[in-house]
């Protein structure tokens, strides 16, 4: 055989070889001296024998590598995975692995010291680093919190109280070193477990009620130092599986735009370079003809029943989109049972409502059109009122390809409009590129509003961040803020007690104008909202964590502290002009 054929042959055969490539699946179950990890449930012991719960465990991990037989590494530069217990986010995969046979995983706990600071504004949506998807970024603070591990613990037979742990910054970045002997010939899996009877017990036991029940990883913390020793033995390996995982999710393509007219104009969305990329609907992509069709049918008493109100009663723009009642009232004078929330930078949301029922925009707008107690007006009769109507005939004929109009089209419509209302440039916002300077009492207020409340370090703040930081002040999250009175919240629709008095956490922006205040408007103004996180609380089981740390009286923050923070929230109203 000719010597150049048989070198071509040669190299033929190993190519399939070179090519071959593996996917390793990583599951990490959480778990309590050896149990399934129950969320919202109080019983489990700790090494100093107080009891407790866990309602929040989510935590990023970064600096992936796989070790070799011959003691190199493999590295995976720039994947980072988020795991999150509430979320079901137990699993990874690391994909493109060289076919063979491996050592060891080795990773950290958090990003590395790049991309804890990078800017967040430049992250895809739905990337795991994103602060909208994981919940996890600091906000104004800058960088991550690497573990977050909340909940509740009683001593003995006394008051439930919260605890929150948060680990973050340098010194606390864990690495974690998991000897497991893989076979990845073909895909395989990892299944992990990750203690937290371990992480709060050994080496460095921990007792909430004697060494803190809060820590934000401050330099010299003991409880953050304890955690960050106990990490590496609280994740063990569980079994390795040379057999494939399940095979990967075939990618979704991309979401068709539905109806496009044949001639359109996009719309250009602008938003602050300080707040996340937001994830727009992919189907319902923004264009003048149906943002400014919105517009119009967001003003129009044709949606109502009698034609006394369109969906601007509630939401008035002179009052940052809201109706200054205590619960907004529909036809005929009806009593509605929430607060109107105001409709700024809905393009962050991720449901809807006071508790959350409605999971896009297009589902929500027409709810209160059909709702009794609001519009009272059937979509039909909305549709057959519309249709009567020339001009808006054309203007639907323009921002949709299909003849008529729909409910659908609607909802559409109205979901492009209430995406485009933003609010970013505020006196807050403009001291922070020094165009405007706060005076000494608003300076304050912020320092207040972003410390924690842990006498244990000195530190005296009034923990507002845990729920309203970052750029959107708020955490899009469901929190029981203590106060009196029943109301089901968010269980209303999930059917969890865990989710009793959970209500949606409203944006700060735009604060000082949006008067009376809670989703049952009970607080007249900024000053008894101050006034009620200052003081005591109800304490329910649901209470959120980061309020039931806090001593039963309250914080009993001075007059001067409290009228410093009602005055930092007046600098987060949005001025007029360019973002």
């Amino acid at each position: 055989m000719p010597r150049l054929l048989r070198a071509l042959l040669l190299l033929a055969a190993t190519l399939p070889q070179l090519a071959a490539a593996a996917r390793l699946e990583v599951a990490i179950e959480p778990i309590f001296q050896g149990e399934p990890l129950r969320l919202d449930a109080l019983r489990y012991k700790n090494a100093a024998g107080e009891t407790l719960s866990v309602t929040r465990l989510s935590y990023l991990l970064g600096g992936f590598a796989l070790e070799r037989p011959d003691g190199s590494w493999l590295e995976f530069p720039g994947f980072h995975a988020w795991l999150d217990a509430a979320a079901h986010r137990q699993s990874f995969v690391l994909e493109g692995i060289p076919a063979g046979r491996y050592r060891a995983l080795r990773c950290h706990l958090g990003p590395d010291a790049a991309a804890d600071r990078a800017d967040v504004a430049a992250i895809p949506a739905g990337d795991p680093l994103h602060p909208a998807t994981n919940g996890l970024h600091w906000g104004w603070q800058q960088g991550y919190i690497f573990l977050a591990w909340e909940g509740y613990f009683r001593r003995g037979a006394g008051e439930m109280q919260g605890y929150s742990h948060h680990l973050a910054g340098a010194p606390h970045r864990v690495g974690l070193h998991l000897a497991a002997p893989l076979d990845l010939s073909q895909d395989g899996g990892l299944q992990l477990n990750f203690d937290l009877a371990l992480l709060g017990g050994a080496p460095r036991p921990l007792s909430f009620a004697e060494d803190g029940a809060s820590t934000h990883s401050r330099e010299g913390d003991p409880v953050a130092a304890a955690l960050a020793a106990n990490l590496p033995g609280a994740f063990q390996v569980q079994n390795t599986a040379s057999a494939a995982p399940p095979p990967a999710a075939p990618a979704r393509p991309p979401a068709a735009p539905i109806d496009l007219p044949t001639a359109y104009t996009p719309w250009r969305f602008v938003t602050s370079r300080s707040f996340p990329l937001p994830e727009l609907p992919r189907d319902n992509p923004l264009i003048a003809e149906r943002v400014t069709l919105g517009e119009a049918l967001f003003s129009e008493t044709l949606l109502s029943r009698d034609g006394s109100l369109s969906c601007a009663s509630c939401h008035r723009q002179e009052a940052a989109f809201t109706d200054g009642l205590p619960v907004s009232r529909g036809v005929e004078g009806r009593l509605g049972e929430r607060n109107a929330m105001s409709l700024h930078n809905l393009a962050w949301k991720r449901s809807f409502f006071w508790d959350g029922r409605a999971p896009s925009l297009r589902e929500q707008v027409l709810q209160p059109i059909a709702d009794h107690r609001e519009m009272d007006q059937s979509l039909e009769g909305a549709v057959e009122k519309l249709g009567r109507n020339p001009t808006y005939a054309a203007r639907f004929r323009a921002a949709y390809r299909s003849p008529g109009i729909s409910p659908a089209k609607i909802a559409l419509a109205l979901e492009q409009y209430l995406l485009t209302l933003t609010s970013q440039r505020s006196r807050f916002d403009l001291s922070l590129i020094g165009k405007e300077v706060l005076s000494e009492e608003e300076q304050r207020g912020f320092e207040l509003f972003m410390t924690e409340y842990d006498p244990r370090t000195g530190q005296r703040g009034a923990d507002c961040f845990h729920c309203h930081g970052g750029p959107l002040f708020s955490d899009q999250q469901f929190h029981n803020n203590g106060l009196a009175g029943e109301a089901p919240g968010r269980a209303a629709v999930t059917g969890a007690a865990a989710d009793q008095g959970k209500f949606a956490t409203p944006s700060l922006r735009n604060v000082a104008r949006t008067a009376p205040y809670m989703h049952d408007g009970r607080f007249a103004s900024l000053e008894e909202v101050v006034q009620h996180y200052s003081g005591a609380m109800v304490r329910r089981p649901t209470l959120d964590p980061n309020l039931a740390k806090h001593p039963s009286r309250g914080l009993e923050l001075s007059a001067a502290d409290q009228a410093a923070l009602v005055a930092f929230l007046k600098t987060l109203s949005e001025i007029p002009g360019s973002p």
